[in-house]
Parts: structure tokens; sequence; C-alpha cells
């Protein structure tokens, strides 16, 4: 058990040279810091924060990519009781929105960025009239680059268990992001379940390349190893995008023990080591391996586990768990140090108060889940119908929790708050599954229709509302919504339109609302599809899961086939005669986008490309040209044909 607390006994009680952090930059660069050492840079970035003027219960946004910064930012603030606000940093206009949207839900709040960010954050500003807001933002900002290094320790303040020790907002959607409120008893809490529920000792080492600004980065894979006196390593996550073989890599050299990743994750790694082998790679060490934050796909689990086996990574480091923000982080753990355990169930018995009908893994409708197991340390979970009664075990329902970790509600959103505590002391989850009857989670999928998406939840309602952008859209006549195939690894996004035109009229529709979203959220989209008619219930909701069943039986194959001979057509010859610059982009773009054609004048956003995909995408051609262009390029020459005319001009410069 854990002796502490508030985070700041944590990182005191820790401060010497026996753990550190290591910094990894690329495979041969990294910065290593103990834990004293990052005590005492704590202490002087509060003294920068205390001379430009904060104190204990302002707040202090953190904006930033470097996971050195960001560190020194968030423990500086902690310690002198500024509450940090963990935002990420996003390459679109909807993740400047949301900046501006939590600066102005905050009661006293500071921004801590770089001038790069500043500088978007006006521009953004400048094209949506928001000039005022930039101004004020502006004014309460402190740059990276212009804070003194060499600075006299703040003062610092000394928490109550109570007292709020920083604030989560919700990553994906934008709209109208939700702030969990969480004090330092909440995390220290669920600390505690955590290090027991995974046998945390000091002579651990953890290895994460997820973000800071995620629960499971921030609390689960570093104020966790500072509470436990675990020594930790942290991959910044634009560099596992880029290169994600160099996570298992890491982990071989590092001798790491400890590691994590969300479904996506999984696959991504799995895509980009191909046929490839690890060279000198050694995982027989690896004693936890977390999966969670989003859906587990047991197919994935057991493509991962045999691609691993070769470099020793046992079974039984698979951890299929169970969290969410609103619980700290954890909230269901199977036993340690078992090998992963799955349900096979008939998908048609999956509706809310459904008893589940337990079936072999040959059986044609049979649908397999992972067990996440008992309720984590001083957690409670129940399973409820509509009428918030308890079911029985093996009964499909919502999933609600209670505990000392779970937060007592959302920042200054009295809606949210509403909608998710149910008045007697229980929080709503918002996802379906059942409890078995040996009181272990199982997870089924969610009521609130959340869209899972490289680790982060988007609501369909706020990708409808950025659809919207698009003039021919008109509110209630565009739908977002995500399927998950039999078997399949992860959701599909699809985007129905009310449209009873022709055909010929909708391709342009499509790649332009295509476009929308994903330039705005970087999310790839499976297909846009018209249809007819907008299912709605007699109040006027719509109907999402309807559309979704109908595209799972195929009832819209003819019209996606209509639609792709159409835009075979358009291109037809179009790649014919390609120079060489052209070619080799366009050689890369097909072994990276297996399935889905991308075309020498086709807008990369207009097709849809994800952000991971994108990343990939700009690191072959790199690793060919190395610095000849930047990330951000494509975004700014959205073609083939425009990124190599840019290439050759930058080479012929």
């Amino acid at each position: 058990m854990l002796n502490y607390q508030t985070l700041n006994e944590a990182l005191i009680g820790n401060a010497s040279d026996q753990r550190t952090v290591t910094y990894i930059e690329g495979r041969d660069s990294e910065q290593v810091i103990s834990y004293r050492q990052l005590h005492e840079q704590a202490l002087r970035m509060l003294g920068r924060l205390q001379t430009a003027g904060l104190k204990a219960g302002d707040e202090l946004i953190i904006l930033t990519r470097s996971n050195p910064d960001f560190i020194d930012a968030f423990w500086g603030a902690v310690l002198g009781g500024i509450v940090p606000v963990p935002v990420a940093v996003g390459i679109s206009d909807e993740h400047r929105s949301k900046l501006y949207k939590i600066f102005n839900k905050l009661e006293q709040p500071w921004l801590f960025t770089d001038a790069d960010n500043l500088e978007r954050l006006k521009t953004f500003a400048e094209a949506h009239e928001m000039t005022s807001d930039y101004a004020f933002v502006e004014q309460r900002t402190l740059l990276q680059e212009q804070l003194e290094q060499s600075h006299e320790a703040g003062q610092p303040h000394t928490p109550q268990p109570d007292d709020v020790a920083f604030i989560q907002f919700s990553s994906g959607s934008t709209s109208d992001p939700k702030g969990v409120v969480l004090t330092h008893r909440n995390i220290l809490t669920n600390l505690n379940a955590i290090a027991e529920g995974a046998g945390y000792t000091d002579t651990d080492i953890s290895l994460s390349w997820m973000p800071l600004t995620h629960d499971m980065g921030l609390i689960g894979f570093h104020l966790n190893m500072v509470a436990c006196n675990m020594s930790q390593c942290l991959i910044p996550t634009d560099l596992f995008s880029r290169r994600p073989l160099i996570w298992w890599q890491k982990a071989s050299e590092k001798k790491a023990t400890v590691l994590c990743s969300p479904n996506f994750g999984y696959k991504h790694f799995l895509k980009s080591l191909g046929d490839k082998q690890l060279e000198n790679v050694d995982l027989s060490h690896v004693r936890v391996l977390y999966n969670g934050a989003e859906p587990i796909s047991v197919t994935l689990i057991e493509q991962f586990l045999e691609a691993m086996q070769a470099y020793g990574l046992k079974r039984e480091t698979m951890f299929t768990v169970y969290g969410l923000a609103e619980a700290t982080l954890a909230v269901a753990f199977p036993p340690q140090g078992e090998m992963y355990r799955a349900v096979h169930l008939d998908r048609h018995k999956l509706r809310l108060d459904d008893q589940v009908t337990f079936v072999d893994t040959t059986h044609p409708d049979a649908v397999s889940f992972a067990i996440e197991g008992p309720p984590v340390w001083d957690m409670q979970i129940k399973i409820t119908d509509e009428r918030n009664g308890t079911l029985p075990e093996n009964h499909i329902g919502d999933v609600q929790i209670k505990g000392p970790s779970v937060t007592a509600g959302y920042y200054r959103n009295e809606a949210a708050n509403h909608a998710a505590l149910t008045g007697d002391g229980w929080l709503n989850t918002g996802d379906q599954g059942f409890l078995t009857e040996n009181n272990e989670l199982v997870i089924t999928g969610r009521t609130k229709e959340i869209i899972f998406a490289n680790g982060l939840n988007y609501y369909p309602h706020d990708l409808e509302n950025i659809a919207l952008q698009c003039e021919e859209l008109e509110l209630g006549k565009v739908v977002a919504y995500g399927v998950r195939q039999p078997d399949e690894q992860e959701d599909e996004l699809l985007i129905f339109i009310l449209y009873r035109g022709d055909l010929a009229g909708f391709l342009p529709l499509a790649r332009e609302v295509t476009h929308i979203i994903n330039e705005q959220t970087g999310l790839d989209i499976a297909h846009v599809i018209p249809v007819k008619r907008i299912p709605k219930t007699t109040s006027g909701k719509l109907q999402r899961r309807l559309l979704g069943d109908d595209y799972l039986k195929g009832e819209y194959d003819g019209v996606l086939q209509a639609l792709q001979q159409q835009d075979n057509a358009l291109h037809a010859g179009e790649d014919d005669d390609l120079n060489p610059t052209e070619r080799e982009i366009k050689t890369i773009c097909d072994e990276v986008l297996t399935d889905k054609p991308l075309h020498l004048h086709d807008n990369f956003f207009d097709v849809g490309i994800s952000s991971l995909a994108l990343a990939e995408i700009h690191q072959r051609i790199d690793d060919k040209h190395p610095g000849l262009i930047d990330v951000v390029d494509l975004f700014e020459y959205q073609t083939i044909a425009e990124l190599a005319a840019f290439m050759d001009q930058k080479r012929a410069g």
C-alpha cells in the first residue's frame, strides 16, 4: 500500500537518485533524470510560475508536445497548488477551437505553451473573428521559450487530500469538452488499486508511448510510477505513430516490465511489422501488458501474441482491463499473472436487459469479448436497466461505478453531471456489459453511441456538427455512426446523408464531407452513404443504430459499388504518366493505404486518410529524403501532384 495522501507527498517522498525518468526522443537519443532532479526542476518551474503571477487555485492549461516540458509544468503546478489542465496539441482547427472552449470554461486560466502553438491559436482566431478571445489568451500565456531556465525554487503549497489535483478534459470530441475533476484522494486511491492489481514493485520498469494528456498515459504510466517509486521510460506519441517498431525495440533495450496500448496501437504496430523481423529483441522480462482505453479485440490479441511469441513475450502478460477518466483510471482488472480469458456469446442476445447466451467459438453467431475482471480495490460495479434497477448476473445493462476514486462530477457542467450522476452515489459510465457469476466485468458495447478511433472517443453529434460546415447539409440530415464488423479489430466510421438525387451528383458531396471531417479530426471515414430516409423516434431522436444495422446486413452494398465504379471512371488514365517523384509518392501511398486507392489529383482529405496513415506516409518519405518535408506540409500540399511539385522545388532550390 502507498502511504501518501497527495501527489505532492508522493513526489517529495520518492525524490531520490534511485529511480529515473527516461525521455526517449529517437533510436539513439534520450535524456535521463532522477526523481530527485524531477523534484528540483518542478520547484524551479514553480518559481517561474509564481514570478509570472500564478497562485494556488489558478488553472494552468498545458499545451505542448514535449514530454519533458509537460512534466516540468505539471509538477511545478501541482507543487504550488495550481490546477493543471492537460490539453492535446492536435493538428486541426477543431483542436484549437477546443482549447478556446476550455479556456473560457475555467475560472482563472493560464496557458503554458510554445511560440509555434500560440501563433497557430492566433491564426485560428483571426480566421474565425475571435481576436478578443485571442487577446485574453495571449495576455495569460507563458511561453516555454521565454521562461528563465535558471530560477530559484518556488514556494510549495501543502494541499489537503480533497483539494483538486487536476482536471482531465474529454478527448476526441470538442463541441462541449467535459472536464473530469480529480482530487488528490481520487488519484491516490486509484494508484493504490492499480499498484495492488498489477503487483507493482520498485524493481519494475515501465515504458509508454501514450500521450500525457490521456489518463492512461499521465496517471497510469507517469503518476503511478512516481508514487510506486518505479523507473519509467516515455516515448513521444508522434514518434510511435511514425516509427511504431521503436516501441518494442526500446522495451527490449530498457528491459521494461510494464507496458500498455489501446487496441489501435497493437494494430498499428503489427501493420508496420509486417513480415519484418525485429533484431536483437528479447521480451521475456515483460510482466504486464495493458490492453484498454477502447474496445478490446480478441482476434487482434491473438494476432499480436502469436507475432511476438518469437521474441519471448509470454501469453500471460496480456492484461485486459477496463477504466475511464471519471474513475480516475482503473475500474476492473483481471487476475495478474494468468492468461487472459474471453467469453463467446450469441450476437443476437446483446441488447439491454438480455440474458447472455454463451456459445462455442465455432457457432455461426458467436462474438467474442475479453473478460476485464472483478472491480479493483475500493471500487464497486453494478449493472442496471433503463429504470436504474439492478440486474442479476449475466444480464446486459448499463455499467455503473462507485468508490472513492470516482469523480464527484464534471467541472462547471451541470448538464453532464445530470446525465452521468444517478443521484444515489453511482456514476453511469455510458458503457454496456454484464457481470459474470464470479463478479467479473465484460464490456459488450456502449450506450452513448461513442465512436472509438485511435484511442480517442468521438460523439456522433460532434462529427455531424463538423459535417454541417458543408453548406449543402442541414441539421438532422446527416448521421455519423461507428460499426464493427464481426471479428474486426476497430470501428468503421460511416456518414449517412439524406439524399434523393442521382448518384453522379452525390460523389462531389461525399468528397466534401469526407474532406471536412477528415481535415478537422484526422479520422479515417470508411464510407459516405446516401440514404432515402433517416430513421427517427416519434419524439424526433435520431435512430443511428438502425442505419448501422442496415449497413452490416449489406443493404448499401449496391450503392457503394456503384459509387466506386463512378469514381474509377472519373480517374481512368490519370495515373498512367507520372514523373519520378509522383510515382515514388504514389507507391508509398499505395503501400500505406492498402484499402483506399489514391490517384494523382485526389485530395488526401477528400478520400479520408487517417492521421496515423498521414504520419506513416510522411515517415516513409522522410526515410528516403531526410528533412526535405515536414508532416504539416501534407496539410499544405494535399495531393500527390502538389506534394511532388513542392518536393522537386525544394530540391531544386
